[in-house]
């Protein structure tokens, strides 16, 4: 080691990292995908169908048929036996109980009346027999309920999607009033007259009660109108001198 000369700056040292070189493979461990057969094909590979035979299917017990083992009579055809028709005699059968069957001399048709002989129609009034007839258990039609016909739940029907309007929520809504502010309603109307000018105003008072006089003035019943007034006539009066002066009474200081 100390007597090899080594050429240039390299020298022996570690590998700074892995080189595949250092690193032994497995070898032809590894096979390629076969491209024969259908199963485990390589992938790469085009791939033709494959089909397969089915088992056999086993055999059956029982046959359909006779078989040529049968042996058919000559004279039977599709149509039945071929020949004449053959005749047996039979014993000769017990004799049964007697028929009790009425002779003609047992009837009576003159008794018949109305039933055998043509008569009028006659008609007679039954009495009425609602009391004898027990009282019927039936329900009648408005014992069964008909289901309706509106709503979600009909039965055999398809309904229509229904919708349902909910309440104003107060809580969580654009109407809630979270700083408590009084609205356009809280403030009262104010009068043009204090802002501005203010016209006259009059007010009416109660009626007076109409004046009543102490006169005792005659009424309209004090009059006679029947009675017929006297024409005017004419007086003659005193007469007075011109210079005559007038009497003073009263004269003052």
């Amino acid at each position: 080691m100390g007597s090899e000369v080594w050429v240039g700056p390299w020298r022996p040292h570690r590998p700074r990292g892995p080189i595949a070189a250092l690193y032994s493979g497995p070898g032809p461990k590894y096979k390629l995908p076969a491209s024969t057969g259908y199963i485990l094909h390589d992938p790469s590979r085009p791939r033709a169908p494959a089909f397969t035979f089915g088992a056999r299917l086993p055999t059956q017990q029982t046959s359909c048929g006779p078989g040529p083992g049968h042996l058919v009579p000559a004279r039977m055809t599709v149509r039945g036996r071929d020949g004449a028709p053959a005749y047996s005699i039979f014993g000769r059968p017990r004799h049964a109980a007697p028929f009790l069957t009425p002779g003609p001399g047992r009837y009576f048709p003159e008794r018949a009346g109305n039933a055998a002989y043509p008569s009028a129609p006659r008609h007679t009034i039954a009495p009425r027999n609602w009391g004898l007839r027990a009282e019927s258990q039936t329900p009648g039609p408005g014992t069964y309920t008909v289901p309706s016909l509106l709503g979600p739940r009909v039965v055999g029907k398809v309904s229509a999607p229904i919708y349902s309007i909910y309440g104003r929520s107060a809580v969580g809504s654009v109407c809630e009033d979270l700083s408590k502010t009084p609205g356009p309603c809280a403030y009262h109307v104010v009068s043009p007259g204090i802002y501005k000018p203010r016209a006259p105003q009059f007010s009416m008072l109660a009626r007076t009660s109409l004046p009543q006089g102490n006169s005792l003035n005659p009424g309209p019943a004090a009059y006679n109108v029947d009675q017929h007034r006297k024409p005017r006539g004419w007086s003659f009066g005193i007469r007075h001198s011109d210079y005559l002066a007038p009497m003073v009474i009263d004269v003052d200081d």
